[in-house]
Order: C-alpha cells, then structure tokens, then sequence
C-alpha cells in the first residue's frame, strides 16, 4: 500500500533540488560578475640595522703558529667591537679556519683565518664600528648590509597600499562596465621583496667573504669605517584581489 504513494513524495523533492542554483567554486552568485585584479603596492623606510662581517687571516711557518697568531688578533678586533658598544650577542663566529698554502710566494706556509658577523642596531654608530675593527688590526672586511629591522611593518605598509591599487583598478573596471562593486571574494598574497630579499622568506643570505690581500688590508686600515649612508629601502608586494560585480 505504501509504494504507490512514492513517487508523489520523490517529485517535489526532485522539483526542489532542480530549483537550487549550482554552487560556483569561484565565490560568485548567478547574478554576479567575477572580477580578478593584480596590483603592486611599495613603501619606503629608512634601514636602522647594519650587518657586516670581519676578521683576520694570519700566515705562519707551522700551524700551530698561523692558529696562535690568528686566535690572538682577532681577540683584538673582539674587543674593540665591543668597546665600540656592540653586545657580545651581536658578535658570532662565522668561519675559523686553516690550511696549507700550496703556490704562489708564500707555498710550505699555513693560512688560519677567523672571521665574525656583526650586527649594530644602531646604524649611526655602524660606521665608529668598522673604524674600531680596522684600527684593531682587522684585514677582512665585507659589508655593510643596511637592513630594517621592523621588516612586518614595512611589507604590511606596502601591502595596505598594494589593495588600495587593486580596489581603484577594480572601479576603474566596473565604472567602465556600468558595473558596481559588490563585495570582495578572496585576496591572495604575492609576496614581494625588502630592498634584495623576498617578503616573505628565509633569513637573508650570508654576504661573501672577502680575503684581502695586504695591499687591500693597509687600504682599509687607512680609510677607516668612514660615514655609512643608510638612505631608504623600498619594499615592493603584489596581491590578486577577486571582486563581485553587479549591475548598478
């Protein structure tokens, strides 16, 4: 008896299910237009970091001599960083090493070199640390990288800009269609970089070491650490913003 009142109940059912608009992946109402924009947006901001890296190569007939030489003066240059205001956590060993030299003049002779990275979180006084190195008796030197140390703000100031240009690109567009901006679907993140390093991402590479010849060694000693100028760094980003439009 049941059966026959079956079909009655499945039809309006169907009829209901067929009623129901089909889901859009994109976000987007049946009367809605899909509007997809890519804007770039910058900011500039004054570094108050700089990072560089220093140190000493000694050469030396054994070596232990090369090792003892080398451990001596870059306890030097250590000290006169710190006496400069660096923090010993802003002082971190970066390469200690020693090998045989086997050419050129100075062949049958051991090469040891120490070198460090350091920060100075004032920026101002960047260039009073390089000088205080140099005097120390430091002969390699690589650097300076100027860097900002609130780097979030900076990008997130740059972002803010990136979707203000996307938005007006959006109204330029629906102004254009005799459209309106209905609501924002989704807003997806480009990235971007701070001066030569990508927002987001790892820690900034390492800059290279540079062994200076003795020439190059008595050059930096008489120049000294000079004035840094830290000018400005710009942090570029992208976003893509989906829009809906309507019709006005």
């Amino acid at each position: 008896m049941r059966s026959r009142y079956l079909p009655l109940l499945a039809a309006p059912l169907a009829l209901a299910a067929c009623q129901q608009p089909a889901y859009d992946p994109r976000g987007v109402d049946h009367d809605e237009t899909l509007l997809s924009v890519s804007a770039t947006g910058e900011s500039e901001v004054r570094p108050d970091e700089a990072f560089f890296q220093v140190g000493v190569e000694n050469f030396g007939r054994t070596g232990k001599a090369a090792s003892d030489a080398n451990a001596k003066d870059i306890a030097k240059v250590v000290a006169a960083l710190k006496a400069a205001g660096v923090p010993a956590k802003d002082i971190q060993t970066r390469t200690v090493g020693i090998q045989r030299i086997q050419y050129g003049d100075r062949k049958g002779q051991y090469q040891a070199n120490n070198i460090v990275a350091v920060t100075v979180r004032q920026i101002d006084k960047a260039g009073d640390a390089v000088t205080a190195a140099t005097e120390a008796g430091a002969n390699v030197f690589s650097g300076p990288d100027l860097r900002v140390s609130d780097s979030e703000k900076a990008a997130n100031t740059a972002y803010g800009e990136a979707f203000k240009a996307a938005k007006a690109r959006a109204q330029a567009y629906a102004d254009a269609a005799d459209m309106k901006i209905a609501r924002v679907l989704t807003i997806r993140d480009g990235g971007g970089s701070q001066g030569d390093r990508y927002i987001p991402g790892a820690p900034p590479p390492t800059p290279p070491v540079v062994m200076q010849t003795s020439r190059d060694a008595a050059m930096v000693e008489e120049a000294g650490g000079g004035v840094i100028q830290p000018g400005q760094t710009t942090s570029r980003v992208s976003v893509q913003v989906d829009f809906a439009l309507v019709p006005k």
